[in-house]
């Protein structure tokens, strides 16, 4: 019986270890093909502007789909579904290492988006049914759960020598052979755990266009807001369409058999509360360390990978901190876990705030490597409280709504904190300037001077970038003391276990 236990306890890390394949990859493409944008648009002539809808399309398009296809693997499948998500981001991938123009780099990118999107929910939800311990279901999430900061690490390292030795087109090949591994694993040692296919004749179609819709539109005004100005006819039609089209989805679901988003999870306290902590956290932390790369590339003269080695200490910070994490969450409540991480974090940040031209390597790669210990702390405990308070055959759909709201939460960061950091410059260029006294006509002295006050304004908006950060995720370290344990454990209850699957 022993001997037994210790085989299913096996199969159990080799089921994480086969979707940390897939999620990886899909965040790492996320991040090396920014790398890439530059070779791009020297190679289809384009411009800046219109090489950004290769990432803004990608972005859209991955928010739309993952609620959809977190309700599909609930009622078709989770292993047909996964497996079909892995194949297609392999061709989508190679067809977009093959594009000729924009047009065709577009189509294909939407497409690696869409089945990207199949990842996150169903990946969650696979391992909610093979960890049947709450503790080793604990650990996994939290492993899991740090891979999105690894391939957001490795992405620099990945892509930068990969772009300089070879093209930007290899950026997407890298994809094929680690998929087809991906994909082999999958179809190997993945169990299917829904055994009562309700099929796709109630499937919520109108609810489906209606938030993908308002999402789209969000998600868009969001990444083109700084570029159109936030109050122009663009982004004001924008956030008409959004919240129209969302007030229609809240109205059409509460009427539907099987709706794509059980709107009745939102009056489980817990796991409303841990959407909330998130949506705050990753909004500030996000937000902030977004921006820390553009520093040290404008300021301190890094190349891209400089600074992906600037951030391996961080990778490794999440990986151990993210275990931590999910080991003391089982001991203690998870809200003090939670709290501690995310103060902690914003203890970090806050320090950014006295960032400057005189910082070393060391310096950054060290307060990065602190600022992780943090944020995996809340990784696991977070991911675990939204989904263990609902059904075992609707963890796909809470799992997507999680993945929803992180997205939009970086979405809103990176937004909010590109503006601040350029409304900033520009006022803080201007009280620089009515503050200081140049006793020369030297035109040389004159430019250097100008030089000089230009970094001293940008020194000054970096600095509020980071102290505001910083007290957003202090916010979202207190809403986490309303968190509280979910005591029941969902395995098994209308589905089958993970051990009777075995």
């Amino acid at each position: 019986m022993e001997k037994k236990k210790r085989g299913f306890e096996s199969h159990e890390w080799i089921v994480l270890f086969t979707v940390m394949i897939a999620s990886f990859l899909g965040r790492l493409d996320g991040t090396v093909v920014n790398l890439a944008l530059p070779k791009m648009i020297s190679d289809f002539g384009i411009t800046v502007s219109e090489a950004s809808w290769i990432s803004t399309a990608y972005i859209i398009a991955n928010a739309i789909f993952v609620p959809i296809f977190g309700k599909l693997g609930d009622l078709i499948g989770r292993k047909p579904l996964y497996l079909f998500g892995i194949i297609g981001f392999v061709i989508s991938s190679m067809l977009a290492g093959l594009s000729t123009n924009l047009s065709s780099m577009v189509f294909f990118r939407v497409l690696q988006a869409i089945t990207v999107s199949i990842d996150y929910p169903l990946a969650l939800s696979i391992i909610a049914f093979t960890f049947e311990d709450r503790g080793r279901r604990a650990q996994a999430m939290g492993l899991w759960s740090a891979v999105f900061g690894v391939a957001a690490v490795f992405g620099p390292l990945v892509g930068g020598p990969l772009i300089d030795n070879f093209s930007w087109r290899s950026v997407f090949y890298i994809n094929v052979p680690i998929g087809i591994l991906g994909a082999f694993m999958a179809w190997k040692f993945i169990k299917e755990p829904v055994q009562k296919i309700k099929g796709i004749k109630d499937f919520d179609i109108w609810g489906s266009l209606l938030l993908g819709l308002s999402l789209g539109v969000l998600v868009l005004v969001l990444d083109q807001g700084q570029t159109w100005g936030w109050t122009s006819l663009n982004s004001i039609a924008s956030y008409i369409i959004s919240s129209l089209s969302m007030l229609g989805f809240i109205l059409v679901e509460q009427r539907q058999k099987e709706p794509v988003v059980d709107l009745k999870f939102f009056k489980i306290p817990t796991f409303s509360i841990s959407l909330i902590a998130s949506f705050i956290t990753f909004m500030g932390m996000i937000g902030g360390i977004f921006l820390l790369p553009i520093f040290v590339q404008t300021y301190l003269g890094y190349d891209v990978t400089k600074t992906g080695y600037l951030f391996i200490p961080m990778a490794a910070g999440m990986m151990i901190s993210a275990q931590s994490g999910a080991r003391l969450a089982v001991k203690y409540q998870p809200k003090y876990v939670v709290l501690t991480g995310l103060l902690w974090a914003s203890f970090i940040l806050y320090l950014f705030s006295g960032i400057d031209l005189a910082w070393s390597f060391t310096h950054i790669a060290v307060l990065l490597f602190c600022f992780a210990l943090g944020l995996g702390f809340t990784f696991a405990p977070l991911t675990n409280a939204a989904i263990s308070t609902v059904p075992i055959h609707e963890v796909g759909v809470a799992s997507s709504i999680l993945a929803l709201v992180r997205n939009i939460a970086g979405a809103f960061g990176v937004a909010i904190f590109a503006t601040i950091l350029t409304n900033s410059a520009t006022s803080g260029l201007i009280n620089v300037e009515k503050f200081s006294v140049i006793n020369t006509v030297n035109p040389t002295v004159l430019q250097q001077a100008a030089y000089l006050m230009v970094i001293k304004a940008n020194l000054v908006s970096f600095e509020v970038v980071f102290k505001i950060s910083a007290a957003i995720t202090f916010i979202g370290a207190l809403s986490a003391l309303f968190l509280k344990e979910s005591k029941k454990d969902y395995q098994g209850k209308t589905e089958v276990s993970p051990g009777e699957m075995m």
